[in-house]
């Protein structure tokens, strides 16, 4: 028996999965680690961290299964996409990672728009200059930091820094690279002409390549910090999103994931390079070979439901500790008591700013409609539905740009609660389903190493052969049609606090 290994570095934390041929999970192990946030809207991470959390979950999870290494036949990489790790010319790391959701750079996004024109932009990398992408964090350094900076000899992604210590090798693929605004999308290539005019030189940057494609090989010392064969294949990966979008099979036409994790993602397939020219979605490579994928993304989606369980929800916690259960089945139980449209309560979740489909890092948080008649149970459930009107956002743009979605899979943390799974359903109007494995990303990236591996002959093939619907929940149109009404104010909203929002970031 072949055994095939994912390691997914999140934000929250790592986790690493074995599985078998057949996509059943064997094992599996989670290595948590903090979050810096050093001034409001700041996201830093400790690389170090990662690589801590990698070895002792790989370790774990080859304990725990009683496999032997050498039938671990390949390793695939999964990670939270964006963040810039720099290290020196001895490899070493030269401060904190900044993250994906850091939104401390928007004066770079202005000076990589003016330096490389806004529609020429689009064009080459297909999204315009976000807070969130990797190049405008790199001109942050080296604007803000240029001590750092100059002694930067490479950058690598959170996933690629792993790749790095895995293998001793610096290389990344086209689905995590394409977020880093410093690629040819239509090309599947470096551009030269965004990092020349960026100055940025391409010998900081790993070598590229497809997400299936073998990268490295586990090196000896590795092998000695993990329990891994020394000589095991590590292929490309992907980023989370399109790591994700394997495991759940959206591979072909027409079928769309909704994702709710820290942040929130509708994702969708595309045989072809489909850019929205208003910059609302992104389009990135996909991990497929020669496809491209549509993802329209919300900051701060289950980041909205933690930040109100940690602050307001201490109760369900503890009660949750005494019961032995997740205290967010115990947030869904009091949700559920509650009117959909909660009473005209309206919860935005730009907690962190914003991406699709506004692309402001000013944006935040709000709860609307508040009166004395509202409760926690409420608040709750307007933080969830405020979530699934953020993903709405991202869904319609997707079908605006001419895209058929006849199925749309939940995935993520949020993808467990039926609740809102239902949610989903109803505000979307389309049928929500599951499929047979929750590893999400994990699953996508083992799925690509057996392909590296040649244990699949593609990755269709391996999607056909593991990954099966599990179940489906469809749409209340009576509920749908009550939802469209508020999620028309939940869109008027933002236009009405734009300005306002603005003015308070001057201030702080």
């Amino acid at each position: 028996m072949s055994f095939l290994l994912g390691i997914d570095i999140g934000t929250s934390g790592t986790k690493t999965v074995l599985f078998d041929e057949m996509g059943n999970t064997i094992a599996s192990s989670v290595g948590e680690y903090p979050l810096y946030q050093p001034n409001i809207g700041w996201a830093e991470q400790d690389p170090e961290d990662w690589w801590k959390a990698t070895c002792n979950t790989i370790k774990e999870v080859i304990y725990k299964s009683g496999v032997d290494a050498s039938e671990i036949k390949g390793v695939g990489l999964s990670g939270q996409m964006h963040g810039a790790v720099l290290l020196d010319k001895d490899y070493n790391v030269l401060r904190k990672s900044i993250i994906w959701c850091d939104q401390r750079s928007s004066a770079e996004c202005n000076e990589i728009t003016s330096l490389i024109g806004k529609e020429r932009l689009i064009e080459i990398t297909a999204n315009p200059a976000l807070t969130g992408f990797t190049a405008s964090k790199i001109l942050w350094v080296k604007n803000n930091e240029p001590d750092v900076y100059s002694k930067v000899a490479k950058i690598l992604l959170p996933k690629d820094y792993i790749r790095f210590k895995l293998t001793g090798e610096f290389a990344t693929e086209v689905s995590d690279a394409s977020g880093m605004q410093l690629m040819d999308i239509p090309g599947r290539k470096w551009s030269d002409e965004v990092l020349d005019k960026l100055g940025i030189e391409k010998s900081m940057l790993g070598k590229l390549y497809e997400s299936q494609e073998v990268t490295g090989k586990v090196n000896k010392e590795a092998s000695s910090l993990t329990g891994l064969k020394e000589g095991t294949i590590v292929v490309g990966g992907a980023g989370d999103q399109a790591a994700g979008a394997i495991g759940n099979g959206i591979v072909k036409p027409g079928v769309v994931s909704s994702t709710i994790g820290t942040s929130g993602v509708v994702f969708a397939f595309s045989e072809n390079v489909s850019i929205d020219p208003k910059g609302r979605v992104h389009t990135f490579c996909h991990a497929v070979p020669n496809t491209w994928h549509i993802m329209g993304v919300t900051q701060g989606a289950g980041l909205s439901l933690k930040w109100f369980r940690d602050n307001f929800c201490i109760e369900e916690i503890r009660t949750a500790e005494l019961m032995k259960v997740d205290p967010y089945m115990l947030m869904d139980k009091e949700a559920e008591k509650v009117a959909a449209g909660c009473s005209g309560l309206i919860y935005l979740p730009y907690l962190m700013g914003e991406r699709t489909p506004h692309l402001d890092p000013n944006a935040k948080g709000v709860f609307f409609g508040l009166s004395a008649k509202h409760e926690k149970p409420d608040m709750i459930r307007a933080v969830m539905e405020g979530v699934v009107y953020s993903l709405k956002d991202c869904l319609e743009i997707i079908k605006e740009m001419g895209v058929n979605v006849s199925e749309v899979r939940a995935s993520g943390g949020g993808g467990k609660s039926p609740l809102w799974r239902q949610m989903q359903a109803d505000i979307f109007g389309t049928e929500i389903t599951t499929i047979n494995s929750s590893e999400g990303p994990a699953l996508g990236v083992a799925i690509l190493a057996g392909v590296g591996a040649g244990i699949y002959s593609s990755v269709m093939e391996a999607c056909d052969k593991v990954i099966s619907v599990k179940t489906k929940q469809q749409a209340d149109m009576a509920l749908n049609s009550k939802y469209n009404k508020y999620y028309e104010i939940y869109k008027h909203l933002y236009t009405s606090l734009k300005t306002d929002f603005a003015d308070v970031s001057s201030i702080l």
